[in-house]
């Protein structure tokens, strides 16, 4: 069985789906990219906790947790099956490493699970089972997550964290879709891409004091903390690569990396 990689996305809005260029290009064309995963595990920004939680549902409903968007929209489901046993491995790996952990029957999938999935698994034929973060721990909390997780990615389960590369909704200031990032963003971005791809893991779990304004397009933590779980599950000493790069909206980069 393939080892699958650790991976970063950046799922921007949920018009995603309904939009045009180089994202959605990109996220459509990554299940193919990657050997086949017999489950997925999707840190998502969308689901906060104070504890770990994983979902244990059968069939996890699809969530639509965001307003004032296209009909469109809200029509969509993503029926994927969920892994009950797979929710039940992990919280039996978080427990070993020392995590109070929980299992949530009733949850289903938010749309940082379901919208870039959609895209690179249309079928919804790939078990999934969402996995909380906790926005109140920092950058190693969720490195150390990772750490216990990295025996799924040779079982053929793809391990994958669902938020944002840079996220400050609150500069949005309506722009265009393809509206030019400012200086902050690119500093930021470039920052994040060199020092993961360098393989600079301790400058990473500083973030907030080695990345060029890096409260400034990370506000709040919430949709930069997924990407520290796919970092923790990588092979230890492998640097990691970006798959995408590309802006939305000015201040959104769309960035996605993989570790092996």
């Amino acid at each position: 069985m393939d080892v699958l990689p650790g991976i970063f996305v950046s799922h921007g809005a949920p018009t995603l789906l309904l939009d045009k260029g180089p994202t959605p290009d990109f996220l459509a064309g990554l299940g193919p990219m990657l050997p086949p995963p017999r489950a997925i595990v999707c840190i998502s920004a969308h689901w906060e906790t104070t504890s770990p939680r994983v979902t244990g549902a059968t069939r996890p409903a699809t969530i639509h947790d965001f307003y004032g968007f296209p009909e469109a929209l809200y029509r969509m489901h993503y029926p994927a099956p969920g892994d009950p046993a797979l929710a039940e491995k992990i919280a039996t790996l978080l427990r070993e490493a020392e995590f109070t952990v929980g299992i949530d029957e009733s949850r289903g999938l938010d749309h940082g699970a379901w919208v870039p999935l959609m895209l690179a698994y249309p079928a919804a034929d790939v078990p999934v089972v969402q996995l909380s973060i906790q926005p109140q721990r920092d950058a190693r909390h969720h490195l150390e997550i990772g750490k216990a997780l990295r025996t799924l990615r040779a079982e053929g389960v793809l391990i994958m964290g669902s938020g944002g590369a840079t996220h400050n909704l609150a500069e949005f200031r309506a722009q265009a879709i393809d509206a030019a990032p400012p200086d902050y963003v690119v500093a930021f971005d470039t920052w994040l891409e060199e020092t993961i791809t360098n393989g600079r893991e301790q400058m990473l779990l500083s973030y907030e004091h080695e990345g060029p304004s890096a409260r400034r397009n990370h506000p709040t933590t919430e949709h930069f903390l997924p990407l520290f779980v796919p970092l923790g599950a990588a092979t230890p000493g492998v640097h990691g690569r970006q798959l995408h790069g590309a802006f939305t909206y000015g201040v959104l980069s769309m960035a996605a990396y993989a570790w092996d």
